[in-house]
């Protein structure tokens, strides 16, 4: 269950619309996987969880081509 970041924080990021916040994570965390599989498998962290937090600092921004 992913508690932090909240998703209703999240949703804000992308004008409360679930499915493109849904979208964005799982695009940004399957490319995290291809880009750097030895880092994800070392963290503690999975690649959704780094994506949300990506998502949250604004490190990754939503685009209206979603």
């Amino acid at each position: 269950m992913m508690i932090d970041p909240p998703i209703d924080v999240l949703a804000k990021k992308t004008d409360n619309n679930k499915y493109k916040l849904c979208n964005l994570l799982a695009k940004r965390a399957k490319e995290l996987q291809i880009r750097i599989p030895d880092e994800i498998e070392a963290s503690e962290k999975k690649a959704i969880s780094i994506a949300a937090d990506e998502i949250m600092n604004g490190d990754v921004i939503p685009s209206d081509h979603a």
